[in-house]
């Protein structure tokens, strides 16, 4: 069975859902004949690859809110992700244009450490003090390599600007085809789907039912409260403190 995920390495509820996913996944039977694709979708793809700005800025003009709001909704969000077992940086990060990011993971795909290279592009937006979007290629390179990549391979990539482009921009058409207006958004074997960082409990019944079953995509059942929050052209759901 095939799992694709569509993401983005810009959205927090993207490394929480993975998370999650990855919880039910661990404790599926067949866990072991279910393939996992990651799949291209840019939040902010008109943003130029020099315009980076900080994670708070971005969230003020993207919402109208303001500064203090912006960090309350960090701070809890850094909450959920350290329930999962994740790192998060509330303070100081920033936010750019990840399209390099998307072709590198397709590259990494053809060598099979897409799932590797993922991972390490996570923690190094959301948990690490280097900013994945000021340095350069040399930067992404060096995530590439940490990842288990070829170093003179990734340089070569990123120098062309053709390379997987292609790839990415199916993606983004596929996810529109399907539906798919923000992420993460998972599809078990074109059979179910799944919007937005679930609990485990959804993915577990998710992977079961598409599993045992043969029927057109639909949604599961989603839970309750914005447990599915999810990133979408006009930014990330923010949680509110109650």
């Amino acid at each position: 069975m095939r799992v694709e995920i569509w993401s983005d390495i810009a959205c927090p509820w993207c490394y929480v859902g993975k998370a999650r996913f990855e919880k039910a996944l661990a404790a599926f039977p067949h866990r072991d004949d279910v393939e996992v694709v990651h799949r291209s979708f840019e939040l902010d793809p008109g943003r130029a690859k020099g315009d980076v700005q900080p994670v708070i800025t971005m969230l003020t003009r993207k919402y109208g809110m303001s500064e203090a709001q912006a960090q309350a909704g960090e701070d809890n969000l850094g909450a959920q992700a350290a329930a999962e077992g994740l790192d998060y940086r509330t303070r100081g990060r920033d936010h750019g244009n990840t399209f390099d990011m998307h072709r590198l993971l397709h590259f990494a795909k053809a060598q099979g450490r897409q799932d590797e290279l993922i991972q390490v592009l996570y923690r190094a937006n959301f948990a690490e003090e280097r900013s994945v979007f000021t340095e350069g290629d040399e930067r992404l390179v060096e995530l590439a390599v940490a990842a288990g990549l070829d170093a003179e391979a990734a340089h070569a990539v990123l120098a062309d600007p053709d390379a997987y482009a292609d790839e990415v921009r199916a993606d983004e058409r596929e996810a529109a085809e399907l539906g798919a207006t923000g992420v993460p958004f998972f599809v078990l074997d074109r059979k179910y789907g799944v919007s937005g960082a679930q609990p485990a409990e959804v993915f577990t019944r998710a992977l079961t039912q598409a599993w045992g079953e043969h029927s057109p995509l639909k949604l599961v059942e989603q839970a309750d409260q914005g447990d599915g929050a999810a990133c979408g052209p006009d930014g990330c759901a923010v949680p509110q403190q109650g």
